[in-house]
């Protein structure tokens, strides 16, 4: 394997294939009115030790911004990092499906918003009242979009604030199975019992197809979402095969085992990395991606040989993510480190 672009280019676990293919016979009711999807729950309820209301969707774009659409008003704001993927990844769809909710972001410190500066936003936020947008919620990503991870600790500090400003906390679970293994928490922890009103559910990035989900911890926030999801066209007809996908990656565990060899795979990588010199890792590894400061000639070297990943932000900065995945192994981590490695020796 030698693409590391993201954990979206690796295929789907045995397990997610094994649940489709035993429920691909006979007849369903459609749209949610199926046994799968009453399953789901019920193993929601389960996971988060609370009872939930949790509604499937195909993506986290979808997720997260049907998620805003059911509880932000269109005069409303929603508080983010600028990193954040509702901010610099979801083309304005947050801003579409509240009907022009306004993005403003808190300046945060390794992809996490620091308290203090979410404190000073919301106080300056609306000094003219009316004439300003109003804050309603606050989003954070766990893991982060820089491969960091909020503490129990921070994801309380900021819920403490939140609720004192009637605020709500959303959190964008697009990787969130990362941070549960990282922390070694439950997930009920990481969500209700640390402050967060609306999670959105990710699995696809971790060995599922097209299946996220909205999760409230509050019912009352959810009373309009099924109308959002319908209208943004997100009640799927046949979606027990979206139900039975998460239902298999509660059930089997598989969450967890691919979580942390994602996990591993990051950390084994900065481990050779940090014995390279030439090469800076420039933010701490915690999840599964590792972020590192390469000159351009090697770069160029490593494409070349065929390796894949991404550039991150401004060009200028020589910044590139490299993703590990469920199915990454040991061998291709060393082979693209060796790769590394034999590269800049022969430039020297």
């Amino acid at each position: 394997m030698n693409n590391f672009l993201s954990d979206n280019v690796s295929g789907i676990s045995r397990e997610i294939l094994e649940g489709l293919n035993k429920i691909n016979h006979g007849s369903a009711n459609s749209y949610g009115e199926d046994d799968q999807t009453k399953k789901l729950q019920n193993n929601a309820n389960s996971l988060f030790e609370k009872e939930v209301s949790i509604f499937p969707v195909t993506s986290g774009t979808a997720a997260n911004s049907i998620a805003f659409a059911s509880c932000v008003p269109p005069y409303g704001a929603i508080l983010c990092s600028q990193e954040s993927h509702i901010n610099q990844d979801e083309c304005n769809a947050p801003e579409f499906y509240t009907g022009g909710a306004k993005l403003v972001k808190v300046k945060s410190s390794v992809g996490k918003i620091i308290d203090a500066n979410l404190s000073n936003v919301i106080e300056n936020l609306a000094p003219h009242g009316i004439h300003n947008a109003q804050p309603i919620l606050v989003s954070i990503t766990q893991s982060t979009e820089l491969g960091t991870i909020y503490t129990l600790d921070e994801i309380r500090s900021i819920a403490k604030i939140a609720k004192e400003n009637n605020i709500l906390l959303h959190m964008d679970g697009a990787r969130i199975a990362n941070a549960v293994t990282s922390l070694n928490c439950s997930w009920a922890d990481i969500t209700w019992k640390s402050g967060v009103d609306i999670l959105s559910f990710g699995a696809t990035k971790n060995g599922t197809f097209g299946s996220e989900a909205i999760i409230y911890f509050n019912k009352n926030l959810s009373k309009n979402v099924e109308y959002y999801r319908k209208r943004g066209g997100h009640l799927i007809s046949k979606m027990r095969f979206i139900s039975s996908q998460l239902n298999s990656y509660i059930e089997t565990g598989i969450w967890e085992k691919n979580a942390k060899n994602a996990n591993e795979m990051a950390k084994t990588l900065e481990k050779h990395l940090n014995h390279i010199v030439g090469v800076d890792v420039v933010y701490p590894v915690e999840s599964n991606s590792v972020f590192v400061k390469m000159p351009d000639d090697l770069v160029e070297k490593l494409y070349n040989r065929g390796f894949a990943f991404g550039q991150w932000g401004k060009k200028a900065k020589k910044i590139y993510r490299i993703m590990a995945s469920f199915d990454t192994n040991k061998e291709s981590i060393i082979n693209f480190s060796n790769a590394i490695k034999e590269e800049i020796e022969c430039a020297e």
